[in-house]
């Protein structure tokens, strides 16, 4: 097997590009090199990585103070468009989805708070809200 791959000869050129000299003839006025393609690609592939747009705003960690008690803590994503005026509610979401997977009658907000948490190289959104269950609905209004 070693003798196999020794005798494999693989011809890497010591100047220029490993990429063929291709080239796409868009229209008769218009070509695009294998090269640009392949760059643009990149580029591309690169920002989605950093934005990728299907990825949500935030991200959500939840804590379990005591038996009806949450404290929901929220990061916004580093590249975003928009949403930042929507950390409460997601809060209000999710409470709504605790108490009704719980089966209790209403939430209380108990206290809620948003910010900006410096990091490096680059700074979050962050938010944070400790709701409570309640059995009974005490008010209308959350």
């Amino acid at each position: 097997m070693i003798a196999a791959c020794e005798s494999t000869q693989t011809v890497i050129p010591k100047t220029g590009s490993i990429v063929p000299d291709a080239v796409f003839q868009l229209t008769p006025t218009t070509a695009v090199t294998l090269d640009t393609v392949l760059a643009a690609a990149a580029a591309g592939a690169l920002i989605y990585v950093v934005y990728d747009p299907l990825a949500p705003n935030w991200s959500i960690e939840e804590r379990l103070l005591n038996k009806d008690t949450y404290l929901l803590s929220l990061r916004a994503k580093s590249f975003r468009t928009g949403g930042d005026g929507e950390a409460i509610q997601i809060v209000k979401r999710r409470a709504l989805q605790l108490q009704r997977e719980k089966g209790y009658a209403g939430y209380r907000i108990l206290d809620y708070s948003e910010g900006i948490e410096s990091s490096t190289p680059l700074t979050h959104r962050v938010s944070e809200g400790t709701i409570q269950l309640v059995k009974t609905q005490l008010s209308p209004m959350r």
